[in-house]
């Protein structure tokens, strides 16, 4: 296949959009692989959708290879399916929702539990059936509040997802490790650095769940490694063991009269000691109710940890308007004692461990507050962010930050989904089986974005050859023998089976050309020039930027082999 760039629908652009942050967003929109239609959502363009479909052939072919049957569903799906298992209300405003002329409601699919498990209901009876992994590449939507990033975040985007159903815990284990080992398999064949880390369930459900991060300063997420172990996790999933009580009686709560002092930071300088020492009670409402949660002074509360944990419940701050209804609830000055609201706390607010926290009272604070005997936590939860050398749960050792994208996320999800919709099949005994299940999603067109952040240099793109739009991309740098040789290798190039970016544009200077090769990424990049004449070209490896003149004939011969 020969692309012929004076044909093709291509324009570059020299400035990136005023708006585009991060790598990806500014080399994909300059290259004319994309272009935004309106906010959160892209076209993909010529070249643009060489690359998409390239990704979702490798992960076609993995899928295929541990026995996923490839179907599609509708993207415009029935809102009763996901009022039935509580997801209308747990996705709240990121799912689109429409209703048609007839008043039916519906929902553009953010991801497809429910159809999947209705179309196993009527489709499967018995355990003969079973077990069986289906899966689709199709179009999300989520009405995200600021989509960003171009295609890293956007409100529709493209994504393959799969389903296993099985009779039993024995079969989820067998389809989730299968799914585990062919995602290894994809994003190694992309080209991509990841990292599989363990990650919490949210609005999926589930028991156990697994993401795959590519590491990328553009990442949303942040996730943890131990240096001295194999733990990895997103730092939402982080898990810490309760702290050691204080051994000595701290002796009786004391009142401290601390003007001014309404944040950690004046209330620690204040009083000359370490933030550490003293106990932070932020003010949340879930689902409405004023809720405390404590933790140490020098930590922060995740929100999102806070939230995944309290889910399906919605979690806000709490407003002027909450304490003006609350006059009890003295901002700046709250401490837990005494307090008629319920006290979530962190595991190192443990019993016998001793605060300096708010005493309810303006400028006040109160020494010597001990957790169990002043004060009763009424369920402890991790919901401090994770900091860099924060001790692994596993070994012990300083943990190290990074910040990733998600590319993945697998789910044993069990029988949520089945058991909202009645799915039984026949068993082996004649008896009914509830059918148990496992999702596991890649984002395919997020995969573009982050390995265009991962491989993109100071010149532009920089594909690996597998999802690159061409494999080698001909430059005839402008005068007539040098067009004809380009033309004369890509047309060689294409008969060996190889895929041809050919630029033939007229009137399009050889430093503009030799740009935008860089800018497009092909991997190897083949330009006729000042030696043309002789019969030479030369071959530039766009990733290590090495470059060598060559004949004709051995530049072809070289570039035909099947381990370029």
């Amino acid at each position: 296949m020969i692309q012929r760039m004076s044909r093709i629908l291509l324009k570059t652009l020299r400035d990136a959009p005023a708006d585009a942050e991060t790598t990806s967003h500014q080399l994909l929109v300059r290259a004319g692989y994309v272009r935004r239609s309106s906010a959160g959502v892209w076209s993909w363009l010529p070249l643009g959708k060489r690359v998409l479909d390239n990704v979702a052939r490798i992960v076609r072919e993995e899928m295929d290879a541990i026995g996923g049957q490839e179907v599609l569903l509708p993207a415009l799906l029935p809102r009763e399916a996901y009022e039935a298992t509580g997801r209308a209300e747990e996705y709240g405003d990121l799912l689109f929702r429409l209703t048609d002329r007839k008043g039916t409601a519906y929902v553009l699919g953010p991801t497809h539990e429910e159809i999947f498990t209705q179309l196993v209901k009527d489709q499967v009876s018995s355990y003969k059936d079973l077990p069986v992994i289906l899966y689709q590449i199709q179009t999300k939507y989520r009405d995200e509040a600021r989509p960003r990033s171009g295609v890293l975040r956007g409100r529709e985007f493209q994504m393959k997802d799969s389903y296993s159903f099985d009779t039993g815990e024995e079969g989820l284990a067998a389809a989730y490790r299968l799914h585990r080992e062919a995602y290894q398999r994809i994003f190694t064949r992309l080209g991509l650095d990841f990292r599989v880390v363990s990650a919490v369930s949210g609005a999926m459900g589930g028991s156990a769940s697994e993401e795959f991060l590519a590491p990328a300063a553009a990442g949303e997420d942040t996730f943890v490694d131990c240096p001295a172990c194999d733990y990895a996790a997103n730092a939402e999933a982080v898990v810490f063991t309760a702290a050691v009580p204080a051994a000595a009686d701290p002796g009786p709560v004391e009142e401290l009269d601390t003007p001014d002092t309404p944040t950690i930071e004046t209330l620690a300088a204040h009083l000359g000691v370490p933030a550490s020492a003293t106990l932070k009670n932020l003010l949340v409402t879930v689902d409405g109710e004023i809720t405390a949660v404590g933790v140490p002074g020098d930590r922060e509360v995740d929100l999102g940890k806070l939230a995944e944990h309290l889910a399906p419940a919605v979690v806000a701050l709490v407003t002027a308007e909450d304490f003006a209804a609350r006059p009890d609830l003295v901002r700046g000055y709250v401490g837990p004692q005494g307090l008629d609201i319920p006290y979530l706390a962190d595991p190192r607010i443990a019993p016998g461990t001793s605060w300096i926290t708010g005493a309810n009272k303006p400028g006040r604070h109160a020494a010597n507050v001990v957790c169990g005997r002043d004060f009763q936590v009424d369920r402890h939860l991790d919901v401090v962010t994770v900091r860099e050398g924060d001790p692994c749960p596993r070994c012990g050792t300083g943990l190290t930050l990074g910040r990733a994208i998600e590319i993945g996320h697998i789910f044993q999800l069990g029988r949520k989904y089945t058991d909202a919709f009645q799915v039984d099949v026949l068993g082996r005994d004649g008896k009914p089986v509830r059918v148990t299940m496992g999702s596991y999603g890649i984002g395919v067109s997020r995969a573009v974005a982050a390995l265009a952040e991962q491989t993109a240099d100071a010149h532009g793109l920089c594909w690996p050859r597998e999802v690159a739009p061409a494999d080698v991309h001909v430059v005839a740098a402008g005068k007539a023998a040098q067009t004809e040789l380009a033309a004369l290798a890509a047309d060689a190039l294409h008969a060996a089976g190889l895929r041809v970016l050919l630029d033939d544009r007229a009137g399009v200077s050889p430093g503009a050309k030799f740009a935008d090769a860089d800018l497009l990424g092909v991997p190897v990049i083949l330009v006729a020039g000042r030696r043309a004449g002789e019969g030479y070209v030369e071959l530039k490896d766009r990733r290590t930027g090495e470059r060598e003149e060559l004949q004709l004939a051995e530049a072809l011969r070289r570039l035909s082999r099947p381990d370029l």
